[in-house]
């Protein structure tokens, strides 16, 4: 059912995902073509947001920055997952595979890849993106509770 918290949730998040996307594209080799990398990545946010924090508002502050850090994460693993089934598409067109089930498990190694690229403490631009995830995702928590406290 929609809420106005769910709807404040889901605008957080997907600002949360597009400081995060820009963010990790800062980690990125140099001529990295990303398309519409951020644009997704504000798509998935806004899901998270609507169905993981929206749906969790209404347990209390202490709890509210506890999942807006739990939904954070939960962005974190749909964009990889996501982006990385894209890739995987877009090697197969290409044809670089020799069978079906070696795109499949192309999919993780991708994943795990850009998994490990996220959070590997090689520039000094992880605490940024690690602040936009944590700090961003919590007090988007606490201001999705404040909302809910506020007009329903």
């Amino acid at each position: 059912m929609p809420t106005i918290s769910r709807l404040i949730a889901a605008v957080l998040f997907a600002a949360i995902a597009v400081l995060a996307a820009e963010a990790f594209k800062l980690r990125m080799p140099e001529g990295t073509q990303f398309g519409r990398f951020t644009l997704l990545c504000a798509a998935i946010g806004l899901l998270c947001g609507w169905y993981i924090m929206g749906r969790l508002t209404g347990q209390g502050y202490r709890r509210a920055f506890g999942t807006g850090v739990r939904t954070s994460v939960g962005f974190v693993v749909w964009a990889l997952l996501v982006c990385s089934i894209l890739l995987m598409l877009r090697k197969a067109f290409n044809k670089r595979y020799d069978s079906p089930m070696e795109a499949v498990v192309d999919i993780f190694a991708l994943a795990l890849e850009n998994g490990m690229r996220l959070f590997t403490p090689f520039t000094a631009d992880l605490p940024v993106l690690l602040g936009v995830l944590l700090l961003g995702g919590g007090l988007g928590g606490l201001m999705a509770e404040w909302a809910k406290r506020r007009w329903e």
